[in-house]
């Protein structure tokens, strides 16, 4: 009984209390400084000399002490390798198909890195680690061209979209200064220098560029012929026969490994001025240079 006459004259004085408001609350305990004349000692309860002496306000992230923050956190290595990674900027069939359809692209030529590049749409910058194009899937559905295309990465329904409507593809691998000279032929043969031999794939990328499923160009093109085969029957199409096709000449024409422009060798230099090429005549030189 006495507990619960305590509750009920408890619950009683709260009803009775006034609500809380900004004028029946305490003020913050370091809502005012206090007067320096109020207060006695060396310091005058400004702590010791540096920033609480002089009343600065600590940096966002000031921990104290002087460990710094990297030291004190356990190592993570979230970007280990970063510098190694490899970007492909992202071109789709959509964008693809309305660049043939506006004639940007002439589709009964093959279609390079270099043919991307004139159509002054896309921007390729080695010194943003960028390695090529990727070929992307939106406007899968309404891609009708019949094209031979060379890009650096694409997944196995784009490779199903362009092999449908009886056009090729294939991956190909170029180094830094491959597509320094692929992306601006102009700019890089002003420079006076010959083109290069393209190099070969790095180690983690021997494996994507030597598979006839990711139709790489170091694969064995019989192979890349019955994986052909294969995507078809996956994906329900009827695939076209190369062997009679009119422009079969042109879908069925690879780069060599070293070559970075079709109909132009490495080692030889272009003279846009005089519209000269010129080709290397020291044995060492075309030895380097050849395949």
């Amino acid at each position: 009984m006495a507990a619960k006459n305590v509750t009920q004259k408890a619950l009683t004085m709260i009803s009775r209390l006034p609500r809380v408001s900004l004028y029946n609350i305490a003020n913050p305990v370091f809502e005012k400084k206090p007067s320096s004349f109020h207060v006695y000692g060396k310091k005058r309860n400004w702590g010791q000399k540096g920033r609480r002496q002089r009343g600065y306000m600590y940096y966002l992230g000031y921990e104290g002490g002087q460990t710094p923050w990297w030291y004190k956190i356990p190592y993570e290595p979230y970007n280990k390798d970063h510098h190694l990674k490899r970007s492909y900027p992202p071109i789709s069939l959509g964008l693809l198909q309305l660049l043939v359809d506006t004639n940007r692209i002439d589709p009964s030529k093959p279609i390079d890195m270099t043919s991307l590049s004139n159509t002054k749409i896309f921007k390729m910058s080695p010194l943003n680690r960028d390695f090529g194009f990727q070929l992307t899937d939106e406007g899968l559905d309404t891609f009708k061209a019949k094209v031979h295309i060379e890009v650096q990465y694409a997944k196995e329904h784009v490779i199903a979209a362009i092999e449908r409507n009886g056009g090729t593809i294939t991956l190909a691998y170029y180094d830094a200064t491959s597509v320094w000279a692929a992306s601006d032929p102009a700019k890089y043969f002003a420079h006076g220098r010959p083109i290069p031999r393209r190099e070969l794939p790095p180690q983690n990328a021997i494996e994507l560029y030597t598979s006839a499923e990711s139709r790489g160009y170091l694969a064995d093109p019989e192979k890349i012929a019955e994986h052909r085969m294969v995507l078809a029957q996956k994906y329900g199409y009827t695939l076209p026969d190369l062997s009679t096709d009119p422009q079969s000449d042109m879908l069925l024409m690879r780069k060599d490994p070293r070559q970075v422009f079709h109909g132009l060798e490495p080692g030889w230099y272009v003279n846009l001025k005089e519209k000269k090429i010129l080709r290397p005549t020291d044995p060492d030189l075309a030895k380097y240079y050849q395949s």
